[in-house]
């Protein structure tokens, strides 16, 4: 494991490097050997090291996440002292990366740091509204009922993660699929078939030219096409993932695909109700909570309109039914709802149960848009080797007739 390192030398100048031990503490003991008194020490990357490191143990997952905050509530409910239980957890831990972060949490906590403060650091494992639920439950002196309430939380995240996961199994065992296909009768059926009427100096009609003259381009060239599909591929991903205009085309694109559109919709929704409910709860300022639950919602348009009402909304003065019925780009029904449970003074319940519908309404939508995918997908590859089996059968027809 690779640990970067800030310590002072006997002079007390700061120095800064990195080593490579198995665990945090040889890489305390690797310092004192060199005369350092360690001022920060952190593991490099601990939230993943790339497709293979997430694929055998290299990065915090969402199952990591459930275990923490399922035994973190457990053991503070039976009475175990916060350092107590953390010492429990690394000596049960068998995942790596899960034992060294959990050392550098014992580690800030021996030093006297916010327990929250180590979460902080690993913002692409833990959310913002995990962080903030932490750091208001320190500050309370409810962290037994904050995990309770985040082990459900990220259960659910789970499930729902594992839901999406199963539904695309089917459509991306027939794509792939369709895709071999494709490469066989392109590669291998259709050069021979075309050869043998090339052979026989018989001319097929021209339906069956252009079958055979697409196929005989691609047999000839299909290393050089699938490179050029994985150069796009790669350059298609990189652009959404790393430009701004990437992600709002790809936002555009998913908001008005049918299907998809309904799952993102209801997603953002079930997001922004449940980190809102959370954080209220948690007793956070309100513009800090919809600006928190703004970073949560996958559509770029309910951020922006999320973040309009906690800066240009609630900051003003206006109420939060006010601020929230001023963006059109919300559903009425849930800004309606808000306005109402504002002042019926529980607006955090209401978002709470708004949460629940909005979820089950993801699962409805998985399984409407797996539903449509994969006729959809049937129909494309049926109609593939329709075309095929047309472009060889009727020149074959036409040459058994002829010879009568």
């Amino acid at each position: 494991m690779l640990y970067h390192y800030r310590a002072a030398d006997q002079e007390g100048n700061i120095v800064e490097g990195d080593v490579d031990t198995e665990s945090t503490q040889e890489a305390l003991l690797l310092l004192s050997q060199k005369n350092l008194r360690p001022i920060s020490l952190k593991a490099i990357k601990v939230e993943g090291k790339g497709f293979w490191g997430g694929l055998f143990g290299g990065r915090i997952t969402v199952a990591d996440r459930v275990f923490l905050t399922k035994y973190l509530a457990l053991m503070l409910r039976v009475g175990t002292d916060l350092l107590s239980a953390i010492n429990i957890l690394i000596a049960d831990a068998d995942k790596p990366v899960m034992r060294n972060f959990l050392l550098e949490v014992r580690e800030n906590l021996t030093r006297g740091e916010p327990f929250h403060t180590t979460f902080a650091q690993y913002p692409k494992v833990f959310s913002p509204t995990f962080i903030s639920l932490v750091r208001a439950a320190e500050s309370s002196g409810n962290l037994q009922k904050t995990f309770e309430d985040l082990s459900v939380s990220e259960t659910k995240e789970a499930d729902l993660r594992n839901k999406i996961h199963s539904a695309m199994i089917y459509p991306i065992i027939l794509l792939g699929m369709a895709v071999a296909i494709m490469i066989f009768l392109f590669t291998f059926a259709l050069p021979k078939v075309a050869g043998v009427f090339t052979e026989s100096n018989i001319t097929p009609p021209l339906f069956s030219q252009v079958v055979f003259a697409i196929g005989l381009f691609v047999g000839g060239n299909i290393f050089v096409i699938l490179g050029i599909l994985i150069v796009l591929i790669i350059g298609v991903v990189f652009f959404i993932r790393k430009t701004e205009t990437g992600k709002r085309m790809l936002d555009l694109f998913v908001t008005h695909l049918p299907g998809i559109n309904t799952i993102y919709l209801n997603l953002s929704i079930e997001r922004m109700a449940s980190t809102m409910s959370s954080l209220m709860k948690a007793g956070l300022p309100i513009v800090q909570t919809i600006t928190i639950a703004a970073e949560t919602v996958p559509i770029r348009e309910f951020r922006y309109a999320l973040l309009r009402v906690a800066n240009e909304g609630l900051s003003k003065g206006l109420t939060i039914g006010e601020a929230f019925r001023r963006e059109t780009v919300l559903p009425q029904s849930v800004t309606s709802l808000i306005a109402i449970s504002e002042k019926a003074g529980h607006i955090d319940e209401v978002l709470g149960t708004l949460a629940d519908f909005y979820a089950s309404s993801v699962d409805a939508s998985i399984a409407t848009a797996v539903a449509l995918i994969e006729p959809v997908m049937l129909l494309l590859m049926g109609a593939i080797v329709a075309v095929i089996a047309l472009a060889i059968i009727v020149p074959i027809y036409q040459m058994t007739t002829s010879s009568f």
